[in-house]
């Protein structure tokens, strides 16, 4: 498989018939359900910096460059990703239901199924991807099917939630999702051109920054690292301007449509990506990647999503206007 492939270890895409007339039936009102969100932000200055890629090890048919020059606004960036805790409050207020249950399956890896129950839950597996396996039922409260629980992980980000999911959180907290450069601005913590939050070396002094897979994969997560899933959102020390769990852990969802190829007449002050599309920009990496396969947890790499699809290792956090 060559680099430029967008490898499906990232998050496979969900070909789900719209269930248009289900979500627009929900009804809840922003104002009347909405609480004081007194979690924890990081107040950035913004300015300028270089965006994107020439890594040689990157993958080209991702637009992962060129390099450029990109000036932001300031802004507040979640320091955590929302966890299940957060989402919890979000739904206990709103009555909202995912689009995961409202299709009523989501994808899951395929070693995070029991084995024992791994014919009674699995409906489906991708055929390009095969650890990707469609569980019905499974959904952010049960990530792997019926009989599991979020009990033992509530500050771990929340999963399972799609593109329209998290914008609509973010709604209702009065925030955003936030755009690509403002992530990308975010995750690099101050550093200029790094490949990691913390620097050019994913291990430093043998120590593990982030959550990602070790071993052979799919076949094996050795778990060197501590995790063979999600793990809570500050196992890890933070980067530079205290944000924690911006490599590996989940697939963070970005507000931008994507596309593969940056454009020359696109605006390099407080981009915004372009006006529509068919897929969303997702940022970060997961427990998933791995050298061999998806080396996308560096900073500057990305990958792409349709806006209703779910699975066991996409999450988000969310941004507001510097107050």
């Amino acid at each position: 498989m060559g680099k430029d492939f967008p490898a499906s270890c990232c998050a496979p895409a969900a070909a789900h018939e719209r269930a248009a007339a289900a979500l627009s039936s929900q009804a809840w009102s922003r104002e009347d359900s909405h609480r004081d969100v007194a979690d924890s932000m990081v107040s950035l200055p913004g300015g300028t910096f270089l965006m994107g890629t020439d890594y040689p090890g990157g993958f080209p048919g991702d637009g992962e460059g060129p390099v450029r020059a990109v000036s932001l606004s300031p802004f507040q960036i979640d320091k955590f990703p929302v966890t299940n805790t957060d989402f919890a409050a979000f739904v206990q207020n709103t009555g909202y239901r995912t689009e995961a249950e409202h299709f009523g399956w989501s994808f899951v890896f395929w070693s995070h199924i029991p084995e024992d129950r791994f014919d009674e839950l699995v409906e489906d597996t991708v055929a390009a991807a095969p650890w990707w396996c469609k569980v019905p039922g499974s959904y952010w409260k049960q990530p792997e099917g019926p009989g599991s629980s979020i009990h033992e992980r509530l500050t771990h980000p929340v999963v399972h939630v799609s593109w329209n999911d998290a914008a609509t959180y973010a709604a209702w907290a009065k925030k955003a999702l936030p755009t690509e450069a403002q992530w990308e601005y975010a995750a690099r913590g101050g550093l200029e051109q790094k490949l990691y939050p913390w620097g050019d070396e994913l291990t430093p002094n043998g120590e593990h920054r982030c959550n990602i897979w070790q071993g052979q994969f799919p076949a094996q997560d050795t778990a060197d690292d501590g995790y063979a899933g999600t793990c809570s959102v500050d196992a890890f020390p933070p980067n530079g301007y205290d944000l924690y769990s911006v490599t590996g852990n989940v697939w963070e969802w970005c507000a931008d449509w994507f596309q593969s190829s940056f454009s020359s007449g696109t605006t390099l002050n407080d981009p915004t990506g372009p006006s529509d599309g068919q897929s969303k920009v997702m940022k970060g990496g997961s427990f998933l990647c791995h050298a061999s396969y998806c080396n996308r947890y560096r900073v500057a790499a990305r990958t792409t999503n349709t806006p209703d699809s779910s699975a066991s290792n996409i999450g988000f956090r969310c941004v507001r206007p510097f107050a």
